[in-house]
């Protein structure tokens, strides 16, 4: 096979039929964009996920003056309550489920409060009486927390034991209905590429059905006469998939670590490594996507 004829026929092809390459280019860009943001999001996820439920604490909190429910009857926590709690913390039974522990005092969830929530009308609504003290627990093994709910859920002065994870799987539901939606968005368009550049090839291979009779009369293969169709759907892909890997780059680059990691300090995020990753992904995805699809259709095409 000659390479250089062929690669003439693929110029001519891209040549003649531009439009509707840019139009795959453009289609290719945008599905493969979406593609590589769902990867992202799941690498996000799954890193949020070791990060956060890794740091995830137990709250025990004690009764208040104005708790009804637990152990609570519009009575705070005395000082022997708090100190039978501590003394079970530290007992031989619940000891080597814990890692550390601290206690906070309403003083303390109130200074907490405000540096979280200053500037908002909460911080200027609450005070320190409404805030129950609270023991944090660091465990071990952070799925153990039902036995922590066992053994103090009915002691005297504690109204309520909360495992923070109940909280961050909220988070991560909305974060995974994001990532199916954009896996979603990106099916579509991963369909309408691959229709838009099957009939691409069927266009290029239409408007050439002269020169294509002639290379049959003469003895041409079939491979001969299919490798520049399938080339020009590759290279169309091929500029798509690039463009969607410099896309999702340039996202991590300037808006995830130039934004968000100053906007979240405190929560680990995907960075250039994780986006060098996806982009030749990417650019392999575009390319098997292209080859197979104009592989099908001027096979179909010559089968005419």
């Amino acid at each position: 096979m000659r390479l250089g004829l062929v690669l003439s026929e693929v110029g001519q092809g891209l040549r003649r039929n531009l439009s509707m390459v840019v139009s795959v280019v453009l289609v290719t860009f945008i599905s493969l964009t979406f593609v590589g943001a769902a990867m992202l999001l799941q690498m996000q996820i799954t890193e949020m996920k070791s990060y956060w439920f890794d740091r995830a604490q137990v709250a025990v909190y004690l009764c208040t003056e104005f708790a009804t429910i637990g152990g609570c009857e519009q009575q705070a926590a005395t000082p022997e309550q708090i100190a039978q709690v501590e003394a079970q913390l530290q007992s031989a039974t619940l000891a080597p489920f814990i890692d550390t522990y601290y206690f906070e005092t309403q003083e303390e969830a109130y200074a907490n409060f405000q540096d979280q929530f200053a500037g908002t009308a909460a911080a200027e609504l609450v005070s320190p009486e409404f805030l129950p003290p609270a023991f944090w627990v660091d465990l071990v093994d952070v799925d153990q927390s039902q036995i922590l709910v066992d053994a103090l859920g009915g002691l005297a002065g504690v109204e309520s034991i909360e495992d923070e994870r109940a909280y961050l799987d909220g988070v991560f539901d909305v974060l995974n209905a994001s990532s199916i939606t954009a896996v979603g968005i990106a099916a579509l368009m991963l369909v309408a590429a691959v229709l838009l550049i099957a009939t691409t090839i069927r266009l290029s291979a239409f408007s050439r059905r002269r020169e294509l009779g002639i290379m049959r009369l003469v003895g041409a293969s079939n491979r001969f006469i299919q490798t520049p169709f399938i080339l020009e759907g590759v290279v169309a892909a091929l500029i798509g998939s690039a463009l969607a890997g410099v896309a999702i780059i340039a996202i991590v680059e300037f808006f995830v670590q130039g934004y968000l990691t100053q906007a979240l300090p405190l929560t680990s995020l995907v960075g250039l490594d994780e986006a060098l990753l996806v982009a030749p992904v990417l650019l392999i995805a575009g390319a098997l996507l292209a080859a197979v699809s104009a592989n099908v259709a001027i096979t179909r095409y010559l089968r005419v």
